[in-house]
């Protein structure tokens, strides 16, 4: 898997505001892209932002429920991403 670092960093601090109901997000919600759009073949998710192309296809016409639950979805599969590259990192510093 190779995930873009700063996408990961972003879409988790994007996820965490949108979950805690953040007033920036409160009247639309952004979308993930980070203009990455490269599909990791082990998860199927795109490598910057995280989605499956159903949720990337599906986003122009979505209704906000579904956004959010996407973004719900992206926090779930970010977390373990951003443990192990931070592993990654303190490895390869040793």
């Amino acid at each position: 898997m190779s995930f873009d670092q700063k996408a990961l960093i972003f879409v988790a601090a994007t996820a965490q505001d949108i979950g805690a109901g953040s007033q920036k997000c409160a009247q639309a919600v952004p979308s993930p892209c980070m203009s990455v759009c490269q599909m990791d073949e082990a998860t199927g998710w795109c490598q910057g932002c995280l989605r499956t192309l159903t949720e990337i296809t599906a986003w122009g016409t979505a209704d906000e429920t579904f956004k959010r639950q996407v973004w719900r979805d992206i926090e779930a599969r970010v977390a373990p991403l951003l443990k192990a590259s931070t592993d990654d990192l303190f490895d390869a510093a040793s």
